[in-house]
């Protein structure tokens, strides 16, 4: 384990950040712009979104460089900019991360599916390293790879991540299944943190797909599969439309009320995903004190 990752989690669970594509949203993203181009064109709406998270109590702050891979990036106007984009991006969240948080820096999914031959895994490595580079180039403390749904993807990026020496966080989707415990590709709980630990990831998790509540057995069985600490950032319960735009049902109280049985079941990082703000992260950082370092 990497000396970050035992410093930050030797005071007991960490609070994360929550979303920010709909944070970004309430500052005027419109539907179908590309969040990440706003480092450059937006710099201001993007640090207001950071500063939120660390004054809320976020220990642990992302970036907005989801989606700055060249292979993602490739289908809008800024494909030329994946280093500028992913520079900006650590850049922004740095200063408000200032003395008070620490900055992990997000790589997502490409958007294209391997098996069906819409990229390769060349491509990907290529695209990967590029991105992890200029995230790691750019001062970010670790490399969050996230809302993973291929275990092949996961681990080809994990591996780009791992090669420039930071701390990685590797994470799947698990929103697939009777139970909702696969990925959409299949994949179960215990195949995931196989995939993950081979590829080299310091801790192991799950984002997104589902509300706070079906994760408690997801992150009991993801503690019980690895002695990797933990990283869970769920949604604010499952979104309707309304006038064409996603609402979620989760109140922040309602998502804290299930963060204690979470941390029991395992949880060492915790956060929120989609329809979560500063608000959820404030109640759950005041129902969850975390000792200084």
């Amino acid at each position: 384990m990497s000396s970050l990752i035992e410093k930050l989690i030797a005071g007991g669970p960490v609070i994360t950040d929550g979303a920010w594509g709909t944070e970004l949203q309430a500052r005027g993203l419109a539907c179908g712009e590309f969040p990440d181009d706003w480092n450059l064109t937006h710099p201001s709406a993007v640090l207001e979104v950071a500063q939120a998270y660390v004054d809320a109590g976020s220990r642990v702050v992302l970036t907005n460089t989801f989606g700055a891979n060249r292979v993602r990036i490739g289908e809008h106007e800024c494909a030329g900019q994946v280093t500028e984009i992913n520079r900006a991006g650590v850049e922004i969240s740095r200063t408000a991360a200032g003395s008070h948080a620490f900055v992990f820096a997000s790589m997502g999914p490409s958007g294209k599916v391997l098996m069906m031959g819409e990229t390769s895994p060349q491509e990907l490595a290529d695209s990967y390293g590029e991105q992890a580079g200029a995230l790691a180039e750019a001062g970010a403390d670790a490399i969050v790879v996230e809302t993973m749904s291929d275990p092949e993807e996961a681990q080809i990026a994990v591996r780009s991540a791992s090669s420039t020496g930071l701390p990685v966080v590797g994470c799947m989707v698990f929103d697939s299944g009777r139970d909702m415990d696969r990925t959409m590709m299949g994949t179960t709980v215990e195949e995931a943190v196989g995939a993950l630990s081979e590829a080299g990831a310091d801790v192991i998790g799950a984002n997104c797909g589902q509300g706070i509540e079906g994760f408690i057995p997801i992150c009991r069985r993801l503690h019980d599969a690895t002695d990797h600490p933990i990283w869970i950032k769920a949604n604010a319960g499952l979104p309707e439309l309304v006038d064409g735009k996603p609402e979620y049902e989760a109140t922040p109280d309602e998502f804290a009320r299930f963060v204690p049985a979470l941390t029991e079941a395992g949880a060492t990082f915790v956060g929120g995903c989609c329809g979560t703000n500063p608000d959820f992260i404030r109640v759950v950082a005041e129902n969850l004190p975390v000792v200084d370092q």
